[in-house]
């Protein structure tokens, strides 16, 4: 007698599904690989859906020039492990090349100038579909999306205008210029993935557990990372903390918080007894305005 599934052979077979899907109905697709939790997942999914044969898509990273190391190393390492394609293309060329505002202030987030690397890499490669680590309890804007959410020919997203998606049932057909952005993980809990990643075993880099690590307190109690692109002043209150990160993105606007979750296990213990969301808790510039992940989206963001 087969033994039932459970809830997370449920959300891997939905989303090795959709990764299916992807390949079946686009003809040049590609995985959004940021280096974080979720993209690595993304990742892990694909090798089950795919293997023994390469994966029909490439990786691609648009780099703030922000990024943590760890995050780049981990990167670099897996890449090289599984021996897929990875296309990275850089936020600071988009800036030089089109003349754009680099980021200003005390913490001068690239994270709104993704935007328009992301649209020039999918122009350069004519990408029909992006494969994201979005997940709908992220945050409120997410949680509009759809599994298959469609952009139109200038990049943009508009969450009035979306198609229904019943059954399971995902419609790919889009017009010449149009693209779609699809969430094989969209259904997932933050809880949901680090369930996953202990019975999956799956690596990650260590940025994710805690560690040492010197830091700006801010106004608002946030332990925001100290770096060669964060504006130090005389005033600023700096701290030395055994901390961790939750999400991971431009490090000028991703604060950690404090923590003594060594290992996975700790880790959802940890999450157990939160009630802030990652990005809630941990991201700068989503604190801009209650819209302000909405807007960005509107205008062609992830």
């Amino acid at each position: 007698m087969s033994k039932p599934l459970d809830y997370l052979d449920e959300l891997e077979s939905e989303a090795i599904y959709i990764l299916r899907e992807v390949a079946g109905q686009f003809e040049r697709p590609a995985l959004l690989f940021s280096g974080g939790k979720d993209s690595i997942c993304l990742v892990h999914l694909a090798l089950k859906a795919f293997r023994p044969s390469k994966f029909p898509f490439p990786l691609v990273h648009i780099d703030t020039g922000h990024n943590f190391q760890e995050t780049i190393s981990f990167r670099d390492n897996l890449v090289k492990k599984i021996d897929e394609k990875l296309i990275v293309r850089y936020v600071a060329d988009t800036i030089l090349n089109k003349k754009l505002q680099d980021g200003k202030g005390k913490f001068p987030t690239r994270n709104p100038l993704q935007t328009y690397t992301l649209l020039d890499v999918i122009e350069e490669f004519e990408f029909d579909a992006c494969i994201g680590g979005a997940r709908r309890d992220e945050e409120k804007a997410r949680a509009k999306e759809r599994i298959f959410s469609v952009r139109d020919e200038f990049g943009q997203w508009d969450p009035k205008m979306q198609r229904p998606e019943l059954w399971n049932i995902y419609n790919g057909k889009i017009n010449k210029g149009e693209n779609v952005r699809v969430f094989p993980i969209s259904n997932w809990t933050e809880l949901d993935v680090w369930n996953y990643i202990k019975r999956e075993n799956i690596h990650l880099p260590s940025i994710y557990f805690t560690h040492s690590r010197e830091c700006i307190l801010t106004e608002n109690g946030q332990l925001m990372n100290t770096n060669e692109f964060v504006q130090r002043e005389e005033n600023d209150v700096v701290v030395k903390k055994n901390v961790r990160y939750r999400t991971v993105g431009d490090m000028t606007c991703t604060s950690a918080i404090e923590s003594k979750a060594s290992t996975v296990d700790d880790i959802i213990k940890e999450l157990l007894e939160t009630k802030i969301s990652e990005r809630g808790a941990t991201r700068m510039d989503d604190r801009i305005s209650e819209a302000a992940m909405e807007d960005r989206k509107k205008g062609g963001y992830f």
